[in-house]
């Protein structure tokens, strides 16, 4: 029963972050993707400072300029990712983003069941990318955006690798809290005072808690207990989670070639992490947007 916790706190830290941005979408019409983007950032921020108080943290200059780059590049990516949802289904914008993290792990592969797992994340992004009319007419603005939100995610570890020895909990709290101040000017050009509104405030606060505060809390718990192995394949599944939370709350229905498109990827992400805990430690990535 103890080896199912760390599985059951990863899983619904996944079901926790797509639920939540499922609700930050009900905002778009109110303050915009910017403002939404500005409160879930902004309001998870002053929950990990409070959580965490980074403050007690003394970095190097190295390690304060890796801490920059790092919540710079949180702040971006959370603004493409939700710049993405106006246009097209949560689902498939976690598929898309999803390529960051996996072109990472797989720009070293050598081995040739590697490029199985190549073929089939270059298919499934493929059937989603606007080319070929497969996807089902995707906006190509929010199919761009969620690329940019992937280049983000993979840079997003890479910074965050250069930072894994400080403490992590106030690491986040630093980073998130510079993702702030990246994406709080577009959250006020977009939506202003309407951002004040209490009404608007609370619902922020709830999509902050939902998809930041506790899945990054749920997913430190999974990590003290799951191999890199494990936490790996596991965190593949979050596409199609997204696609059925999209599904749920919004009523976003895929077609059969986007759900084929998301299986391509996931099984492209299970077979990368299984084969990489056998020739080398596993990149972890922390959950997305």
């Amino acid at each position: 029963m103890r080896s199912l916790v760390p599985v059951a706190a990863l899983v619904a830290s996944m079901v926790s972050l797509s639920v939540g941005t499922s609700f930050a979408k009900h905002l778009f019409a109110t303050v915009g993707a910017e403002g939404t983007t500005a409160l879930r950032v902004g309001l998870a921020a002053l929950i990990l400072n409070a959580v965490w108080r980074p403050w007690h943290l003394r970095p190097s200059r190295a390690d304060a300029g890796a801490l920059l780059l790092y919540g710079g590049v949180l702040g971006a990516m959370n603004l493409l990712f939700y710049l993405s949802l106006r246009t097209i289904p949560l689902g498939l914008a976690i598929a898309i983003e999803f390529s960051g993290p996996l072109t990472l792990a797989l720009a070293a592969s050598r081995r040739p069941i590697d490029f199985v797992w190549i073929a089939c994340a270059v298919l499934g992004l493929g059937l989603l990318l606007p080319l070929g009319g497969l996807s089902g007419g995707l906006d190509p603005v929010g199919v761009a955006c969620a690329l940019g939100a992937a280049l983000c995610w993979a840079l997003y570890i890479v910074f965050g690798q250069r930072v894994g020895h400080l403490h992590g909990g106030r690491s986040v709290a630093i980073g998130m809290s510079v993702a702030a101040l990246v994406v709080l000017p577009f959250g006020v050009a977009s939506a202003g005072t309407a951002l004040l509104d209490p009404a608007t405030l609370a619902f922020g606060l709830a999509v902050a808690a939902l998809s930041s505060a506790l899945p990054y809390s749920l997913e430190m718990v999974a990590l003290k207990r799951l191999t890199k192995q494990s936490f790996g394949v596991l965190l593949s599944l979050e596409p199609a989670i997204g696609s059925l939370a999209g599904l749920a709350i919004l009523g976003e229905r895929l077609s059969g070639t986007e759900w084929l498109a998301i299986a391509f990827i996931v099984v492209a992400s299970v077979g990368n992490t299984v084969s990489a805990s056998r020739r080398r430690p596993l990149a972890t990535p922390i959950l997305p947007a």
